[in-house]
């Protein structure tokens, strides 16, 4: 797996990774002593307006980013969203009413919007082989498993010298290291893609996405990831400190066990998947997850519930990391940004409805009911992604174009009845229905 670093570019690509992941953890816990300085009991809510206006920003942005991103340069884009991202996070250490912390949360998200699926993007461009691609992947994933596991630590150290809003100078200069290793990495030159109209440039990974089986069903399988998971993320609190009656430390030591499951998968993914394919690797993770849901009306004790959040972990890495791969497979590299930037956007949406509805109904009726409700919706997600997403995934596929003149380039090339491996483009515009 480490072999992937010696990839200069990759090596400063990922560099980069870890220090912005670094800078946005120290952020999180600052974000949260802030609020409490702000609002006092009522932190939790201004954290929770916080998180659905980045969700918001996530699910509306993205996309619009990515077509936007298609008309710059590669370097410059990443380099001015990341030097972005530092400007906002340096006026949180002076803000003095809760609506100043949600118009910068905006701005912020709305960067993150915006780099993220366009950082995704070019990894397979700077690591052509599968292999390495798979290795990269396994990489990041565990990038930000650490992240979540050493933030909090160096967050909990940096509080014992100084006052919590210096943490946000570790974020400022988190974001500026990274645009700094992005402007050293030799990035390739962006495939050149056909012109079009912005608004068209704005909804074509939506359509490729909703055309094509495999993101059908991955696109469900978000859906399913994200039911289970928002139990583990937004009830973890509840079930350590009010049905057990433990202290924070063992909310710690309960997402560890998530992280350290997720770590451990992502660290047996690249021998896995060269021995099978990534759609059953990442619906035995999905189940994995939908599973351990479904149990935690059993859990009595903390170490059966760490047991349980590294299971789920274990099948959320699963279920995660080879995302890229099926992207990598299912777009043109000219529209890769594009399809990055739907699917980030469309699994955002799925973690803006379940994130609420696991505290709703957590709240209501109680953590055994808002476990097999998300359990259920999880396992409902699974038995879509079955059928949406065919076992035989083929990506070469017989096909013909009764729309196009016989003397067309396309037909020229590959005659009249062909097959070659199929992408939704302006000459595939459906999926073949051979398929």
């Amino acid at each position: 797996m480490l072999s992937t670093l010696r990839n200069p570019t990759f090596r400063h690509l990922f560099a980069a990774q870890i220090v912005a992941l670094v800078g946005t953890g120290l952020a999180t816990v600052a974000l949260g002593l802030l609020a409490w300085q702000l609002a006092g009991d009522n932190a939790g809510a201004v954290l929770g307006t916080a998180l659905a206006i980045k969700m918001v920003a996530y699910v509306t942005l993205a996309p619009v980013a990515a077509a936007i991103a298609e008309r710059l340069p590669r370097r410059a884009f990443l380099v001015a969203l990341d030097l972005i991202r530092a400007g906002v996070i340096a006026f949180l250490p002076f803000v003095d009413q809760v609506g100043q912390v949600y118009v910068l949360i905006f701005f912020l998200q709305a960067a993150s919007a915006g780099f993220t699926p366009a950082f995704q993007a070019v990894i397979p461009d700077v690591l052509k082989d599968e292999d390495d691609y798979t290795n990269a992947l396994s990489l990041l994933r565990l990038a930000e498993d650490l992240e979540q596991l050493v933030s909090p630590m160096l967050a909990a150290a940096l509080l014992t010298v100084v006052s919590f809003p210096v943490l946000f100078l570790g974020t400022v200069a988190g974001f500026i290291a990274s645009a700094l290793l992005v402007v050293t990495a030799r990035l390739p030159a962006r495939a050149r893609a056909e012109p079009g109209h912005f608004w068209g440039d704005v909804t074509k990974g939506i359509r490729i996405y909703t055309r094509t089986p495999r993101l059908r069903g991955l696109m469900v399988m978000e859906a399913a990831v994200a039911a289970a998971g928002a139990m583990v993320y937004v009830n973890t609190v509840v079930l350590v400190q009010a049905r057990l009656g433990l202290g924070e430390e063992s909310v710690a030591l309960a997402f560890a066990g998530f992280g350290a499951g997720s770590m451990l998968a992502a660290f047996l993914l690249p021998r896995m998947l060269d021995r099978r394919e990534d759609r059953p690797v990442m619906i035995g993770g999905a189940a994995l997850m939908v599973a351990g849901v479904a149990l935690v009306p059993l859990v009595s004790g903390l170490a059966a519930l760490i047991a349980l959040w590294a299971l789920i972990g274990f099948g959320f890495s699963l279920t995660q990391t080879p995302i890229g791969r099926i992207i990598n497979r299912s777009a043109r590299e000219t529209d890769r940004g594009a399809v990055f930037a739907a699917q980030f956007a469309l699994s955002h949406a799925c973690w803006l409805v379940t994130y609420p509805l696991a505290g709703w109904i957590g709240a209501g009726a109680g953590l055994s009911v808002a476990a097999l409700t998300l359990a259920a919706i999880g396992a409902a997600g699974i038995a879509a992604v079955l059928r949406l997403w065919p076992a035989d995934d083929q990506t070469v596929l017989p096909h013909n174009h009764p729309d196009l003149p016989p003397d067309h380039p396309h037909l020229a090339e590959h005659g009249p009845s062909h097959a070659h491996a199929v992408v939704i483009d302006d000459l595939h515009r459906r999926w073949p229905k051979a398929a």
